[in-house]
């Protein structure tokens, strides 16, 4: 029996003392099934053992430290010849495939004819030299291609670390980036001035085999996609998608992980209307096709990346009833060096913060709200009396002032979510609890246009409830549940004065709402409120009544003054019990409870006060007490004070 052999049938693969038969034989000890489940177990965590760990395994699984040893020895054999012929099996296949390429050139070059006269193929000398000719160029660019392998392999270390890719913030209403993140990621398309030829033609190459492996993720299920239970999504399946496209290089460490979705639905566009707001490439009749993958720009001086994206992006396909069917592909490589809080972590970790799911829904959400933002006519259940219940304030009646409406709505939810950036902020440790995030607190000077002028203070946090997501949204959209947690109402019971749709479902609109609170006879809130399946947003505003007016006219909205305040809410990212398939119309839902996040906004001095530091310390004491006191009342609403 050989050392491989041995090892194979679970032989510790040492000799034993002789036996006393005749022919004087060696024995050999074959190892129960306990022994070597534990030793396969032992060997994936730490393949080249010790003295020490050899001696405990020995003392554990009743064996010599000798044939430990002889084991491990005759396994890595093992591992290694296994690796050899895989790698030999995608060589060969390789080899193929170029050989296969080969005769097809030749029988090609048989039958070629002159490109400007369609002439006669060329005789037997002319076509020597011009391959000839042609095997020389092919040569020297394949020494030009080999001299920048190493350079590209050492690329995914580091990565265009300067683009931001995280957009949870960000609501599904539109694909514009928000506020502030525009100014910095301008900063480093400057490096890519004055790119060598030869680069240009590495990232052509890298783009276009990126296009390929996007189209076959795209087209093809199994074996390269396998649904994960309970919640049936797709996700990549790493053996079949190492074969097929082997990589050599990949981040390492215990933060490193791999994240891969995959999504369908339909949009209510047309596919050329997506496909200009998307520049995509054309590859066959109405479908189209845009892939996104990480690049190393090169430069000694970047920063390491913590995030890698491999061959992402979408296929659109017109299905000529006014809409197309989008569907979404999102791989990357992440190295978490920075711990997510664990209230995040799930949601996070999994695909329905940054997967295929939110790309749909996003598309689904945007298209939607565009096409109700685009109505001329204004329908008949949105012809509210405004002036009934609010004297001197205007009632909507022009298509004018419905967009201005919206318009103003948008604007409201854009500077709320970049607000939750608190690029400048204050942590306040001392008051997370199990489960609340703690008080992000931020002191910003705003000269702005659209925003009120002055010394703002900006507070957030995150908690966890025991409720779906859909019944907190619920809770916030009740006018009658309003005064539990709103400070704008002074507790007095408030009323939905006009709704303006922007979506199929009832809570995709935006509301113009009155306070009956005596000093506040000259203000009216202006709300939105948007939900899909993997969240929910609400933003208001306060707006004086000749404020309002304006917009309600017709007139531009663009300049007047808002500071918002809001929700964010989306499950915990706890996979589903229950069986469901791996569409975005249930690729939110959680059988674990919801994410809660309050931001507020305050305008503590104008720019005409006098500004200090003791100011600006009081007044961030001020809204930590504000939102704490905000998030008992919500908690106690919702009988979820007996949480911490």
């Amino acid at each position: 029996m050989s050392a491989a052999s041995s090892a194979a049938g679970g032989a510790s693969g040492d000799e034993q003392e002789p036996s006393n038969t005749s022919r004087g034989k060696k024995s050999y000890h074959r190892h129960t099934a306990r022994q070597i489940q534990q030793l396969e177990s032992f060997f994936k965590e730490c393949p080249h053992p010790d003295d020490n760990q050899r001696r405990q395994l020995s003392r554990e699984l009743g064996l010599e430290p000798k044939q430990i040893k002889f084991w491990f020895q005759n396994k890595r054999t093992q591992a290694k010849a296994q690796n050899e012929r895989a790698d030999n099996s995608v060589l060969r296949a390789e080899n193929e495939r170029i050989q296969c390429e080969n005769l097809a050139i030749r029988e090609a070059l048989k039958n070629v004819i002159c490109p400007s006269c369609g002439g006669p193929p060329f005789g037997e000398e002319e076509r020597q030299r011009s391959l000839q000719k042609l095997q020389q160029e092919n040569a020297q660019l394949k020494e030009e291609i080999d001299s920048l392998m190493p350079i590209r392999g050492s690329s995914l270390e580091f990565s265009m670390a300067g683009f931001p890719i995280q957009r949870l913030g960000s609501p599904a209403l539109d694909l514009e980036l928000n506020p502030g993140i525009a100014d910095h990621m301008s900063m480093p398309f400057q490096q890519f001035k004055g790119i060598p030829d030869m680069e240009k033609a590495l990232m052509s190459e890298t783009a276009a085999s990126s296009m390929e492996e996007l189209i076959r993720l795209l087209r093809i299920n199994e074996p390269l996609w396998i649904r994960t239970q309970p919640d049936g999504k797709y996700t990549i399946h790493r053996d079949s998608y190492d074969k097929i496209f082997p990589r050599t290089n990949h981040f390492k460490g215990s933060n490193a992980r791999t994240e891969s979705s995959k999504d369908s639905g339909m949009v209510t566009v047309t596919g050329m209307n997506l496909v200009e707001m998307f520049l995509d490439t054309q590859i066959e009749a109405d479908t189209w096709v845009i892939a996104d993958v990480s690049y190393d720009c090169l430069k000694e001086n970047g920063s390491p990346s913590r995030s890698w994206r491999l061959p992402s992006g979408c296929m659109i396909q017109d299905m000529a009833n006014g809409c197309c069917k989008v569907t979404w592909v999102e791989h990357v490589e992440v190295d978490d060096k920075t711990q997510t809080h664990r209230l995040y972590r799930d949601l996070i970790c999994g695909s329905p913060a940054y997967g295929a799911e939110r790309w749909i829904v996003t598309l689904q959400r945007m298209c939607e709200r565009f096409a109700f933002s685009s109505e001329e006519t204004i329908p008949s259940w949105e012809l509210g009396g405004v002036h009934s219940y609010v004297a001197h304030c205007s009632a909507i009646t022009s298509s004018e002032g419905r967009k201005s409406i919206m318009k103003l709505g948008h604007r409201i939810v854009k500077n709320f979510c970049s607000t939750l950036s608190m690029s400048d902020k204050l942590d306040f440790p001392q008051l997370s609890e199990v489960n609340n995030s703690g008080v992000r607190i931020s002191v910003r000077k705003s000269m702005e246009l659209g925003q009120p002028s002055g010394m703002i203070v900006s507070a957030a946090t995150s908690l966890w409830l025991p409720l779906l997501p859909q019944d907190v949204f619920s809770f916030f959209r009740d006018e009658k549940s309003r005064p539990q947690w709103d400070i704008l109402s002074s507790g007095n019971p408030v009323h939905e004065l006009t709704q303006i749709s922007n979506g199929v479902h009832p809570g995709n609109c935006i509301s113009i709402i009155r306070p009956f609170a005596p000093s506040e006879n000259n203000m009216v809130i202006l709300q939105e409120s948007c939900t899909d399946p993997l969240g929910s947003l609400l933003v208001y505003a306060p707006i004086d009544i000749p404020t309002m007016n304006m917009a309600i006219n017709g007139e531009d909205s663009s300049m007047i003054p808002v500071l918002p305040s809001g929700f964010v809410i989306s499950g915990d990212g706890r996979p589903d019990t229950g069986n469901g398939a791996s569409t975005s119309a249930n690729a939110g839902r959680s059988s674990g409870g919801s994410l809660l996040t309050v931001a507020f906004q305050i305008l503590v001095s104008t720019p005409c006060s006098t500004s200090s530091k003791e100011l600006n310390m009081e007044s961030v004491a001020t809204v930590n007490t504000l939102i704490s006191s905000t998030v008992q009342k919500i908690r106690a609403a919702l009988n979820c004070s007996g949480l911490d």
